[in-house]
């Protein structure tokens, strides 16, 4: 990345700035604006999480917030109600709380003497989340948002469900904000109120995951604040982008096919990263984007912003499988259009173990039959349900995987094939059980045999018909399924085969179904579809489309203790006991901007023994501490999730510490029982 030291405005920052809501509570805000702006008012723009601005974001923050300040805009860093140094507590994602909450933020923003009246949100992730249901609400100052790494449908298409089946980040993410929303105010911002403000934060506190158990179907708690139920509400303009080793790497499409407003999708090689930050390379002057998209849209610039392709979009050339990469090799193509009218919908039959491509004549009979049951280990190189980068949690050579699956492939491709959107798998199956899952997997072989996982998708089998209604199987009675798969660029070059794998477990990244299952597949109707991009299309955009990189300095961090990363499978062979053990560990750190002292260390284990079905086990365990002379607190959190054929438990503990002496502790123990999950 470049620094840019010089922008057009000079900017001046304030760290803590208070929002007055309604109910009086009070949100603590980091502003940078320009100096003109006592004089000259310019747009506001907003960015809305609950990651605390003084410590664990600042680093970032300090690169694109002070930068777009630069060019003109009074940029607001909020911390969420109930995190950071802002009061309240945080009970729950996306609540209609937080979002009036928002529009709150916004009112407010508006009515400063040093903003013209115009705002943007912006964010990735959550923050994207909350630009994007925010918008959904049409506050009037609101007149564009900029969006990265989001979804406009919370229960089919978020960390929690996937296909009606429960993703095992449902339990990460709780261990995630478990932690997040009872860390400490700072004493330096807040003064002696920081200890109250603390413990009602411990007080209110409870595992998010029981909720979001108790919700295994698509219901009104999903429905709330998923725009995807109603498009219409949005009616501001969009930029929206994500990556393809991201877990949101379908909303970018569907939502450029969903509204009726100006928009524009880009969609790179990357994990959950900002394009400017993004992993895997290349990283993108995506800063540069957002400038002119605010310039157009909040300051009325005739800039061309909406001119050329709706999407652009990294087509990925093959590699070999690996766990990361440092850059994807491909190339930027564009479409004018979504859906595109140049991609094609290209069916392929499944005939024995093949794939039936266009230049073959079926090779097999129909009517024949093929059974899977997956053993527990289909799934241990699965990676991610999003990739962060770090530690390497991309999926690895599937070679191991496809020995528990049932697998098709085509020959050897006579010539290129490079596809663009979401494959989708068509299959009449018969169950031996009432509650049973299906995977699905396309990977490019190479002519040596390695098998890079190149998208996925998942089904809950109860979910067939409706994610609303789901209905249990009739063991042995024969049902249609669609499974749909994420979307992704992806060029197959020839002399590689295209591998469709099938399995009935997927475990840790997904949960396993009840018991075990017997899975029927039935050849007719059996179908792979491929969203095919021609290649004799043109690209559609100059490959030097994208700057450099490029964003503002930050202040410095000093590394106190060295990070640790770990990802390690392992399996004994006496008892048949299998685990998958991760570690994220930043670190202590120093910000020497204000002298806090930060340690994040998270740790997930996931085990199963055998193929017993009742065995698996998640936990998502998270050490927080922060300190400065005269003060050293700790928070720790520890979720369990465990399962039998008939519920889930969950074992969650919540210890607090003040200057290694431990001042708060609570214990869980609840069980939620399966509901066709």
């Amino acid at each position: 990345m470049r620094f840019v030291d010089q922008l057009p405005y000079e900017t001046a920052e304030e760290n803590h700035v208070t929002i007055t809501m309604a109910d009086g509570v009070r949100l603590s805000a980091r502003i940078w604006r320009p100096v003109s702006s006592d004089a000259e008012p310019v747009p506001a723009v907003v960015e809305y999480i609950p990651y605390r601005k003084n410590d664990l974001t600042s680093t970032r923050d300090a690169i694109h917030h002070p930068y777009i300040a630069g060019h003109g805009y009074a940029c607001v860093r909020v911390d969420l109600r109930g995190t950071g140094e802002s009061e309240g507590v945080l009970l729950d994602e996306y609540l209609e709380q937080e979002q009036r909450d928002a529009e709150e933020v916004l009112a407010w923003a508006a009515a400063q003497p040093w903003c013209d009246g115009n705002t943007g949100m912006m964010g990735i992730s959550w923050g994207a989340f909350a630009a994007l249901q925010t918008a959904a609400r049409q506050p009037e100052s609101l007149k564009a948002i900029v969006i990265a790494s989001f979804t406009d449908d919370r229960y089919a298409d978020d960390m929690h469900y996937l296909g009606g089946a429960m993703l095992s980040d449902n339990l990460a993410e709780a261990g995630t904000m478990f932690a997040y929303a009872t860390c400490p105010p700072d004493p330096e911002v807040v003064g002696d109120r920081w200890r109250e403000m603390w413990q009602e934060r411990l007080e209110a506190a409870r595992p998010w995951v029981l909720e979001w158990l108790r919700h295994p179907h698509r219901d009104a708690y999903w429905q709330h604040a998923s725009i995807s139920e109603d498009y219409s509400r949005l009616r501001c303009p969009v930029l929206a982008s994500s990556g393809w080793a991201d877990g949101y790497s379908n909303a970018v499409t569907r939502l450029l096919a969903g509204v009726d407003v100006p928009r524009k999708g880009l969609i790179g090689p990357w994990s959950h990263k900002l394009p400017h930050l993004g992993e895997p390379g290349p990283a993108i002057g995506y800063l540069q984007e957002v400038v002119r998209w605010w310039d157009h849209w909040l300051k009325g610039i005739d800039n061309g912003v909406m001119e050329g392709p709706m999407l652009r979009t990294w087509m990925q050339e093959s590699v070999p499988p690996s766990t990361s990469y440092e850059e994807r090799p491909g190339r930027w193509v564009a479409e004018p259009s979504w859906p595109s009218p140049q991609i094609k919908e290209v069916v392929h039959p499944l005939r024995g173990a093949t794939i039936v491509t266009a230049n073959e004549e079926e090779p097999l009979p129909r009517g024949r039959t093929r059974t899977v049951q997956s053993p527990l280990s289909v799934g241990q190189f699965a990676g991610k349900w999003a990739s962060y980068n770090a530690p390497p949690d991309l999926p690895y050579d599937q070679r191991e995987e496809d020995g528990g699956s049932l697998v098709f492939e085509t020959e050897p491709l006579a010539e290129r094939v490079e596809i663009l959107g979401s494959p989708s798998v068509d299959l009449e199956v018969s169950a031996s059980v009432p509650v049973a899952q299906i995977t699905a997997r396309i990977s490019d072989v190479a002519p040596d045999g390695r098998a890079t996982r190149v998208t996925y998708g998942v089904l809950n089998l109860t979910h067939r018909e409706s994610d609303e209604h789901p209905q249990a199987l009739e063991p042995g009675r024969r049902y249609p399924a669609r499974i749909t798969l994420n979307g992704v660029g992806q060029a197959f070059p020839p002399g590689h085969r295209i591998r469709l794998s099938l399995s009935t477990s997927y475990w840790p990244l997904v949960w396993p179904a009840p018991e075990p299952v017997l899975l029927t597949v039935h050849e007719d109707g059996a179908a792979l579809t491929l969203p095919v991009r021609p290649t004799e299309e043109p690209d559609g955009m100059p490959q030097a489309s994208f700057g450099e990189p490029e964003g503002c300095r930050p202040p410095p961090v000093t590394r106190l203790t060295e990070p640790e990363q770990a990802w390690n499978v392992s399996r004994s062979l006496v008892d048949y006991h299998s685990a998958l053990d991760i570690v994220k560990d930043r670190g202590m750190q120093r910000y020497e901007d204000n002298g806090i002292e930060v340690g994040l260390r998270a740790c997930e284990r996931y085990t199963s023994v055998a193929d017993d079905f009742s065995s698996p086990s998640g936990r998502s365990a998270w050490t927080m501490t922060f300190s400065r002379p005269g003060w050293d607190v700790r928070v720790e959190t520890s979720t369990v999730l465990t399962s039998n054929a008939g519920e889930f438990t969950v074992d969650a503990t919540l210890d607090g510490y003040e200057g290694g002496r431990r001042v708060f502790s609570r214990t869980w123990n609840e069980t939620v029982p399966r509901d066709l999950a």
